[in-house]
């Protein structure tokens, strides 16, 4: 698209526009929706971002902010893969406004106006990547509500999500007599329009509508008579697409697919894998240049001061505080000029059916609309009507946050027909993925069961959240396959592998270390005076097991049967002590070195022989002497079983102090080094094999004589343990160049997980056949902690794998 072409969505700016927001000068219009306008800014440093900021009549209303601030947490939570991370996030100011990296994009709804109905193929590219983004938020149990030709965006590199919940989605939004928001979306789901209360189903239903509107530049379902009652017409929809997109608009909510199913079907390999090469049309790879010339000609801005506050919220930055998501006095934002260039009128709706007489005060949202710009036709709609003005704060129904009705009551009591609400200014939007209620910190039950579906990640069958503590220490060890033991610095907490609810909670027994499941099946906790004993059936906590006199623990580096090796302090020296826990006595201790100031050494108990054992020092924890003598390179510590006695101390090819190092039962070692695997024999202490690669390697596991291991570039490689000859390599198709894979291995050693800071990838670990991947949304910590956590896998046996992303839990019926 040239400088010509009719679709022009960058223009100047108006009176009444924001000049500054934060650091970032403000320099044109890029697009507008209902309730906001989006801008085209700099940064100090010239790098140009998207500035986000509502119209200024609905930023006046408290009601307004609290959502825009829930639905900029709701998108900081999701950051990642499809959805834009936000770089700042302002809701202290006269405008609150958010600011996301600027990428070369167009809406949906813009693309189908100037290329008409997209490929088949960029139409798979589209709905796997937004069915992945669902899918990940319904394993939360929360419903998105955020799909529109409006809120995707289209870019060279795949789709883009960038807006959340009923706002972002809005057809009309306006404010209202008496401090009331009124946010009209343009239909229903059948289940909706049947008085039911919208779910994760209803997200697919949208997705299915987005998919066919893609398809064939029209929408399937004339208007919302049609989504209650006729059969979507899908005769121009691509054959191959025709039945899953048929799925979606199944009027029954049970016949869908669910997002991952979606996915799966869509692109197995991931939406990212089929963006290779590019996935867009010509003329819309052509007006993606074209905004991004008009972008780069943007003048530089200037010096201004900057004003506002900034606080870390996870790894960006959200301008103001927590109070400032409180009703503000009125804030000082010039309106437009009635010069201006006019808003576009919203789409045509029907007439608004009469609302019943037993309209509840607070009118749940249904799913969003399927708005498209002016030349684009309107998907179905119905008509938006206003509930009464909310009651007092305080009062039996009252939207207050303390007196309100709950996030799924907000949800309940649907007429058909009705698809606005009105609320109050001290009224809560209803949002599924909103803070009407505190976080759950039990098990969420799982959807009901579904077949298994090649490419689709299982169900979990419980989700717990954790709650965070005053130093947030969480760690996780697994007691029997009956129990995932939750330890922090304020207690300990058992959970049920098959059902996901606390069986007890041990508040006498805080540890900063992971519980020690035993051969012979106890369950201890290392606390400050011994470790103690804990009943893995009831948390009954037994008697102390004292350590050595005067021995302060500072770290577990392991256990076998029922010895634990420790290192401890005792009289300003560091040792590493053996200590039986069946006989509750030391069996030996040998001084180490006391490590770099303040930190006190941690060692990792490596690889076990019948004779010995091999430990590493945390590299964290080496002095400038150590690391001097070492040369640079990792040094390998053997001690004596029985006695202690140090058998020999050298390094391992050129591994160094950082690398990633594992050990087996056999006693052989496993080092990375640049971009290789290499394997000792801690015995001979000779080398066996070495792998080579592309990439740095990450830690090893081994089992049934195979080893698995993950590098850099997300490949995943099983090799014969003995020989390191090779037995297959997969990728994860995540992202290369991010976190290594940390690979486990099911109880029954069919199936290997690689999991990253993007996913979870599941292998036939005989043949490496990817079968699938889990996502999740992320958790919040309480004030804006980072969501972003890296999953992890536990083994449970029978009862599955439990998966974890920070202090999110769930349990997949897995092996």
């Amino acid at each position: 698209m040239g400088p010509s072409s009719p679709l022009q969505p960058i223009g100047p700016l108006r009176d009444g526009d924001p000049r500054r927001c934060g650091p970032y000068t403000v320099l044109a219009r890029l697009r507008e929706s209902a309730s906001a306008v989006r801008y085209l800014a700099r940064g100090g440093d010239g790098t140009p971002v998207v500035i986000t900021a509502p119209r200024a009549s609905l930023a006046e209303l408290p009601a307004f902010r609290r959502r825009f601030a829930a639905e900029a947490r709701t998108a900081e939570r999701l950051a990642g893969g499809w959805v834009p991370e936000p770089l700042e996030v302002s809701v202290g100011g006269p405008l609150p406004w958010t600011a996301t990296p600027y990428v070369p994009a167009l809406t949906l709804g813009e693309a189908v106006a100037l290329a008409g109905p997209l490929p088949a193929r960029a139409v798979r590219v589209l709905g796997a990547g937004l069915a992945e983004t669902l899918a990940r938020v319904h394993a939360t149990g929360a419903v998105l509500h955020g799909l529109a030709p409006g809120t995707v965006l289209l870019a060279a590199d795949g789709p883009r999500l960038t807006a959340f919940g009923a706002l972002g989605a809005a057809e009309a939004a306006q404010a209202r007599a008496g401090g009331q928001l009124s946010v009209r979306l343009g239909y229903l789901t059948p289940e909706q329009a049947a008085g039911h209360e919208p779910g994760p189903p209803s997200d697919v239903f949208v997705l299915g509508l987005l998919l066919a509107y893609a398809a064939t530049g029209t929408p399937p379902l004339a208007d919302a008579d049609a989504i209650a009652d006729a059969e979507p017409a899908l005769g121009a929809v691509p054959e191959d697409l025709r039945p899953l997109i048929a799925r979606c608009l199944a009027k029954a909510p049970e016949d869908r697919p669910g997002a991952g199913e979606a996915a799966a079907a869509l692109a197995l390999e991931g939406a990212a894998a089929l963006t290779r090469g590019g996935w867009l049309p010509d003329p819309l790879v052509e007006a993606l240049d074209a905004q991004a010339a008009r972008v780069a000609a943007l003048p530089a801005p200037d010096d201004e001061d900057t004003d506002g506050r900034t606080v870390r919220v996870g790894r960006q930055a959200r301008r103001g505080t927590a109070a400032d998501t409180a009703a503000p006095a009125g804030p000082v934002v010039p309106r437009p000029s009635a010069a201006a260039a006019p808003v576009p009128p919203p789409l045509p709706l029907p007439p608004a059916p009469q609302a019943p007489a037993t309209v509840p005060a607070l009118l749940p949202v249904p799913a969003p609309a399927l708005p498209a710009p002016a030349p684009v036709p309107a998907l179905p709609a119905a008509a938006g009507v206003s509930a009464p003005s909310a009651p007092p704060a305080g009062s039996p129904g009252s939207p207050g946050r303390g007196a309100g009705p709950s996030r799924r009551g907000l949800l309940t009591g649907l007429a058909a027909g009705v698809t606005g609400a009105v609320l109050g200014g001290g009224g809560v939007l209803a949002f599924a993925s909103g803070d009407a209620e505190p976080p759950r910190t039990d098990a969420r039950p799982a959807a009901r069961p579904r077949p298994a579906v090649p490419g689709v990640p299982p169900r979990p069958r419980w989700a717990h959240e954790h709650p965070a503590t005053a130093r947030s220490t969480l760690h996780a060890a697994v007691w029997r396959d009956r129990a995932l033991v939750l330890t922090t610095d304020a207690h300990t907490t058992a959970v049920d592998l098959t059902t996901g609810r606390r069986l007890w909670q041990a508040a006498g027994t805080p540890s900063a270390h992971r519980a020690l499941t035993l051969a012979d099946g106890r369950l201890l906790v290392a606390g400050t005076d011994g470790f103690r004993p804990v009943s893995g059936t009831d948390g009954t906590v037994g008697r102390p097991l004292p350590y050595p006199a005067g021995v302060r623990l500072t770290s577990v580096a392991g256990s076998s049967g029922t010895v634990a090796w420790f290192t401890g302090t005792a009289a300003s020296r560091t040792y590493l002590f053996a200590y039986d826990t069946a006989r509750a006595e030391e069996l030996w201790r040998i001084q180490v070195p006391n490590g770099r100031a303040p930190l006190t050494p941690v060692h990792e108990v490596l690889a076990l022989r019948p004779d010995m054992l091999v430990v590493r020092q945390d590299p964290a924890s080496l002095t400038a002497a150590q690391v001097k003598a070492a040369k640079g390179l990792a040094v390998f510590h053997a001690h004596d079983r029985a006695t202690g006695a140090r058998r020999w101390f050298r390094p391992f090819g050129a591994a160094r102090p950082g690398g990633a190092v594992s050990g087996d039962e056999s006693g052989r070692l496993y080092t990375a080094a640049g971009t290789g695997l290499y394997a000792f024999d801690t015995g001979t202490r000779r080398p066996l094999w070495q792998l080579p690669g592309t990439a740095a390697f990450g830690r090893a596991r081994v089992a049934g004589g195979t080893l698995f291991v993950a590098d850099r570039n997300q490949n995943v490689h099983a090799v014969d343990a003995a020989t390191g000859r090779a037995r297959w390599r997969r990728g994860t198709e995540a992202a290369a160049g991010g976190d290594v894979p940390e690979v486990t291995v099911g109880a029954g050693g069919r199936t290997l997980f690689a999991a990253d800071g993007a996913q979870v990838t599941a292998f036939g670990a005989d043949d490496g056949r990817r079968l699938w991947k889990f996502q999740d949304a992320g958790v919040r910590a309480p004030g804006g902690g980072d969501s972003s956590a890296a999953y992890s896998v536990s083994v449970a046996g029978a009862a599955g794998v439990v998966v974890r992303r920070g202090r999110m839990f769930y349990g997949l019926p897995v092996e």
